[in-house]
């Protein structure tokens, strides 16, 4: 069997899939990087090996991701692509159809716009990571739960509260004035992620003619809150494919595919 890889190096999390000569995902890993994207790529190579025990031979290597330069240089990459090409390539198998890729990553986020399977335009964020996934569990941290809880908590939801999630400092400040005045923190947590859909369908997507169908990619993407509240603000049904934390890196896999069939 053919096996191509793909490394998503990013500077949140080192993400690594591989998959067969027909696009199928065979195996994935998810690692944080802590500053450490070389050694974090070469563990999550060993665990697609340990998933794989009769993984004898990789036909090729595709790197994507903010470290990929370093990544694929010292792994001997045979592609480099970047995120948006990744992303592209991976929202054309998992949902061929679909015509907006909204992703939301550690640090970054991107919209891309499709026709064909093929990317025609895309934006991302600007220097400012709020609206993203470390933003997120920032002000999880803050409010004292787990980001795994966080869409639960909010959930639970009885009021609508306005948050300023612009940036880290205008979001910590609306938090503690929030909590002082005594709401409460699944309301807040709900106000968290309205303002995120709002700051990422302002900006990111700002001057962009959306429409659908929507695929949802992305670590965020795991978080219900947030798709709920795209899709409130949209009046779309957003799909978010299974694995959407890893798309990145199998993206890259079916690139590795792509070029190899050149």
């Amino acid at each position: 069997m053919q096996v191509f890889l793909g490394i998503d190096s990013g500077s949140v999390s080192t993400k690594a899939a591989c998959c067969d000569s027909q696009g199928n995902l065979l195996a994935f890993s998810y690692l944080p990087t802590n500053g450490q994207s070389l050694q974090k790529a070469r563990e999550a190579l060993q665990t697609i090996k340990k998933d794989l025990p009769s993984l004898t031979k990789i036909e090729s290597v595709c790197i994507t991701g903010s470290a990929r330069k370093l990544v694929a240089t010292a792994l001997k990459a045979d592609f480099i692509k970047n995120e948006i090409s990744a992303q592209a390539m991976a929202a054309a198998k998992l949902m061929p159809n679909a015509a907006t890729v909204l992703e939301i990553g550690g640090q970054d986020s991107k919209i891309i716009l499709m026709e064909n399977g093929l990317p025609v335009d895309f934006a991302m964020n600007t220097v400012c990571a709020a609206g993203t996934g470390s933003f997120l569990d920032h002000q999880a941290a803050r409010l004292g739960i787990n980001i795994e809880d966080f869409a639960v908590l909010a959930a639970k939801s009885q009021k609508n509260v306005s948050i300023d999630a612009r940036c880290t400092v205008f979001a910590e400040s609306a938090m503690i004035s929030a909590q002082q005045s005594g709401v409460a923190k699944e309301d807040i947590a709900q106000g968290l992620a309205q303002s995120l859909a709002n700051n990422f369908l302002n900006n990111v997507c700002a001057g962009k003619t959306l429409k659908g169908p929507y695929i949802f990619q992305g670590g965020v993407a795991r978080n219900q809150a947030i798709v709920l509240a795209l899709q409130k603000n949209l009046n779309e049904k957003i799909t978010v494919p299974p694995y959407p934390h890893i798309s990145g890196a199998y993206g890259a896999a079916l690139c590795a595919l792509k070029e190899s069939q050149k």
